[in-house]
């Protein structure tokens, strides 16, 4: 897993930047899909860690590859291990929820008052209407999270998150690469609005 890690800093460096300079990254973890009841299960290295070495763990490559935001660092069901994890790093690094918080508004005030992240992925597709997605947004921002508008995997070429990420003064907007179309048509579709608004 680290491997992956020392050669987006090698990138980096070879793109001739530095990391933690003008480069920083982003991990979306993910550890729903390799964590449960507070054990996480590694199946590239053959081993399991309970939450607290996960968190250790997640925390030492932090500070080794100049990440900068952590998406689930800990699995949906591992509240404890979300709270303890935003008291650890939160001051430091933007730890947002997607499969913790589903972009639903109720979720997103219970994790401010747990103090369990600091930023929330909105989804649109995931909550299942704008209306929704504007709520989860509305209630991330009286939190003083950070809020990134986000596409979801198997999406069209529709572009109407970049809009809404401008329109609502979200700040981030995530995409993916621009290996596929759909991803290539939103960023395309920021740029474009860029220009229509001009410099300020």
């Amino acid at each position: 897993n680290e491997q992956a890690l020392e050669t987006l800093a090698e990138a980096v460096i070879a793109a001739g930047e530095r990391p933690g300079g003008r480069v920083v990254l982003s991990l979306d973890i993910a550890a729903s899909e390799f964590g449960h009841g507070g054990q996480y299960r590694l199946a590239l290295e053959d081993r399991a860690m309970v939450a607290a070495d996960w968190a250790a763990t997640l925390s030492r490559w932090t500070r080794d590859y100049a990440i900068a935001a952590i998406e689930d660092p800990l699995a949906e069901d591992d509240s404890t291990g979300m709270i303890a994890f935003c008291a650890a790093e939160g001051h430091r690094l933007q730890i947002i929820g997607d499969d913790y918080l589903v972009t639903d508004a109720a979720l997103i005030a219970a994790a401010a008052r747990d103090r369990a992240c600091n930023a929330a992925l909105i989804k649109v597709n995931q909550c299942g209407t704008v209306t929704e997605a504007i709520a989860a947004l509305t209630a991330a921002r009286a939190a003083g999270f950070g809020t990134i508008v986000s596409a979801r995997s198997g999406e069209t070429e529709d572009t109407t998150i970049a809009h809404l990420a401008v329109g609502l003064g979200a700040g981030q907007l995530k995409v993916g690469s621009i290996a596929r179309s759909e991803r290539l048509a939103k960023w395309n579709e920021a740029l474009r609005i860029e220009a229509a608004l001009g410099p300020g």
